[in-house]
């Protein structure tokens, strides 16, 4: 069985092809520059190298079908023809309050996310375009939709209300949702094997922290409380995202600087962050390390203030549950920054959260999952490479075989204690043959 996961952005469409019955990646990449000229696809085949196709994109229909083009290149395709895939995954950013879980995708699930366009008004529209030019182009093949939203509807009504006036919740909709769902439900479930617990008598901190970063409070399993709201832009210090700040600011600066609600929504999301906090030079945190290791102030204080607000939501998290089993660092730059990660639980030692600073330099890996906290540490400190294309390929199945339900009631492949990712593992062999120190890191991912 082969499955096609979808992941379209306003510019951009990612893919990812997976062989289910021998768990196995066959083919991943991005088409880029999508309606804005200049468009190409970069994608690459399990074990081969970087293949790059400059074609233009007017429209997501051309993307699907540069990228169909290429799965079955008769030269450098993985397939055939396109009679092999038995299911097309989409990720959808935003489900609202309509959407508990995944869903095979009808005319009727289209128009409710459309009606919830106002809600996500940089993401849902795009992901939309991307469902319906693949059901275009691909018109005989279930269509599923995975939501990001979905694993946050477990929350309470006095974590995601705010203190606005009632009627802007029962006419708008506006609360908060939450976002990264499926890498948090990855890696909760993943951190509950690790820990050798039932996953819903576990309570963990997941820091998602990639250019969106989040914080997940999961308590006895459950979405419990994250950082972002209503949209992407709540919460920690992110690459171009400001995050938390006073809500009276941009209303002083669009009076100040006659900005309009747009160019205000911009700023905010774009121009701010670790970007705004370096004068607009960097957003990307191996830049920011390397300019504050050759003594830039700016860079040294964005990776103080995202620390420290990294830090303020562990604390605050482990309040609101009750305490902790572990905290999970995950995505781009929680698998990648030992400085990040050193510096989120710096100072929490009195609540018992220690890390074994050696083993933390030196785990810089996306293949394996690393225990990296010292031997006297009360809470696990955990890197879980997220795998966010898994667990929509896992929905799709589901669905196609009838055995889905919200996670609660459904268990998942890597849920189980001998569950391992077989190309993860094959990569990171490869990695400790060039870095043999990786080998005296503690890796985590059962083998069979």
């Amino acid at each position: 069985m082969i499955i096609l996961s979808l992941n379209s952005g306003s510019s951009s469409l990612k893919f990812q092809l997976y062989d289910y019955e021998k768990h196995e990646t066959m083919s991943t990449g991005i088409v880029e520059r999508v309606t804005i000229g200049g468009s190409f696809i970069k994608y690459s085949n399990y074990g081969g190298e970087s293949i790059k196709q400059e074609h233009e994109c007017p429209d997501h229909k051309e993307a699907i079908k540069l990228i169909l083009n290429a799965i079955t290149n008769e030269k450098t395709g993985v397939l055939k023809d396109l009679s092999s895939i038995a299911a097309v995954g989409h990720r959808v950013v935003h489900g609202g309050e309509k959407f508990r879980k995944s869903v095979i995708i009808t005319k009727e699930t289209i128009e409710t996310l459309k009606d919830l366009f106002d809600l996500a008004p940089l993401h849902n529209p795009a992901n939309v375009l991307g469902i319906e030019a693949a059901m275009e182009v691909m018109p005989g093949i279930p269509h599923m939709a995975v939501l990001d939203t979905a694993w946050h509807q477990t929350m309470h009504p006095e974590v995601f209300m705010y203190a606005l006036p009632r009627n802007w919740y029962t006419k708008h909709n506006i609360r908060r949702y939450g976002f990264h769902g499926t890498s948090l439900l990855y890696c909760a479930k993943r951190a509950a094997v690790l820990l050798g617990k039932d996953p819903f008598q576990t309570n963990v901190v997941i820091l998602h922290i990639g250019n969106g970063v989040s914080a997940n409070a999961v308590k006895n399993g459950l979405s419990f409380d994250t950082s972002m709201g209503l949209t992407p832009l709540e919460g920690l210090v992110m690459g171009t995202r400001s995050g938390d700040a006073d809500l009276a600011i941009p209303l002083h600066m669009m009076q100040a600087e006659g900005k309009t609600a747009k160019e205000m929504s911009n700023i905010l999301n774009k121009q701010s962050g670790i970007l705004g906090i370096t004068d607009g030079q960097w957003a990307d945190r191996r830049d920011v390390e390397m300019a504050a290791n050759e003594g830039n102030e700016l860079a040294k204080l964005a990776i103080e203030m995202e620390s420290y607000r990294l830090k303020k939501y562990i604390g605050a998290y482990a309040a609101a549950i009750g305490g902790i089993d572990a905290i999970v660092f995950t995505a781009g730059v929680g698998e990648m920054s030992a400085t990040i990660r050193a510096k989120a639980v710096e100072g929490l030692e009195f609540m018992g959260i220690r890390i074994d600073h050696e083993k933390n330099k030196v785990s810089r890996t996306r293949n394996a999952e690393l225990d990296i906290s010292a031997a006297d540490s009360a809470i696990k400190v955990f890197i879980i490479p997220t795998d966010e294309e898994r667990v929509i390929i896992e929905d799709v199945v589901a669905l196609l075989n009838g055995t889905y339900d919200e996670h609660m009631r459904f268990e998942y492949p890597f849920q189980k204690a001998d569950y391992q990712n077989r190309q993860r593992v094959e990569e990171f062999e490869r990695e400790c043959e060039k870095k043999p120190y990786m080998r005296d890191i503690e890796a985590k991912i059962p083998k069979k």
